[in-house]
């Protein structure tokens, strides 16, 4: 759903209380997190969505690299697993949900997460997902609202998996553009979610649904901060991902969060395809890391040495909370 959906949706239900709960939905954050005793917190997420590229065992890979990134987001370590899945029995053999569920094994094996099983149903579209479960101590969470005013963001995937995938679907995706976003959508963040522990930053979330204005935007407002984001021609973008958007191979979701961006942001001067490019909803994106200033060489330095990506976005701003702009090259006055 979109932001301005789910936000509609929420409105009307009763806010949860309890001093257990050390973060919940209010600040739409990646997974919510519940204090067992003074040294361990329990986090808890789930995601899931229908196929995105056509090879079973590599949906199965992106499904569970995705689920496990909202752990990572947290600071937490991730330690158990279910499947959650709707198949359309009759439409699609079984071989694809066999070859499925393998490849979110073979991802849960690769991070050291152990599969406690699931639950599965009929369904008209095939979708699947996990509900993971992981642990961090209370006073080394990380969430999306610790960000302060001067704060540099970093982001640690390039975008465009939105707009790739769309194209595949209409047979207009290059086959070296799809294996590309492929390969982005089945690593991990969990290296690049190590390195911002290490370092020490102030906020932390995942690019995916909402994109990466979207989710900028949650950060600020959680954060109380504006929020400026530098999209000049350092804007780290995958192959084939401004073609696709030059072409309109625009998914549903980019609408939505574009609509809800364009009341909160200032984008004057920007084309309309790098709008589109911010606003592309990611699957299994990376972390956007807001960190004061004085350690963004050593934050990129670490990144490098871990084989992660770390591209320089934008900063948090003093300003009306969760609102921004975007401006071409890096917004120095």
């Amino acid at each position: 759903m979109g932001p301005a959906d789910l936000r509609e949706v929420l409105s009307g239900l009763p806010e949860v209380s309890d001093p257990r709960l050390l973060v919940g939905s209010g600040t739409f954050d990646d997974a919510g997190v519940f204090q067992l005793s003074p040294e361990l917190a329990l986090v808890q997420s789930v995601d899931f969505f229908t196929p995105i590229v056509d090879d079973p065992f590599d949906f199965g890979r992106i499904a569970a690299t995705n689920a496990l990134s909202d752990l990572y987001a947290m600071g937490a370590e991730p330690l158990t697993a279910l499947a959650v899945c709707a198949f359309p029995k009759g439409t699609l053999p079984l071989e694809v949900l066999r070859a499925t569920l393998a490849g979110g094994l073979e991802t849960l094996r690769r991070e050291g997460v152990v599969p406690l099983g699931g639950h599965t149903v009929k369904g008209p579209e095939f979708t699947y997902g996990l509900a993971v479960t992981g642990t961090v101590h209370p006073r080394r969470i990380l969430t999306n609202a610790g960000g302060k005013v001067g704060d540099l963001l970093f982001l640690t995937k390039p975008l465009g998996t939105g707009l790739i995938t769309t194209a595949l679907k209409r047979g207009a995706a290059r086959e070296e553009h799809v294996r590309a976003a492929v390969e982005v959508m089945v690593t991990t963040n969990g290296a690049a979610a190590r390195v911002c522990r290490e370092v020490g930053v102030h906020a932390l979330t995942d690019i995916t649904g909402y994109g990466l204005l979207g989710h900028a935007l949650e950060m600020a407002a959680a954060s109380g901060t504006a929020l400026q984001i530098e999209a000049g021609g350092k804007l780290p973008l995958l192959p084939g991902a401004w073609e696709a958007a030059v072409a309109k191979a625009v998914p549903g979701g980019l609408i939505a969060n574009r609509e809800w961006a364009a009341a909160r942001m200032v984008w004057e001067g920007v084309e309309t395809t790098l709008i589109d490019v911010l606003c592309d909803p990611q699957t299994s994106g990376g972390l956007l890391v807001a960190l004061s200033p004085d350690r963004g060489a050593q934050f990129a330095g670490a990144c490098a040495a871990a084989g992660v990506g770390a591209w320089r976005v934008g900063r948090l701003t003093a300003g009306e909370p969760g609102t921004g702009r975007v401006v071409q090259g890096d917004g120095r006055e």
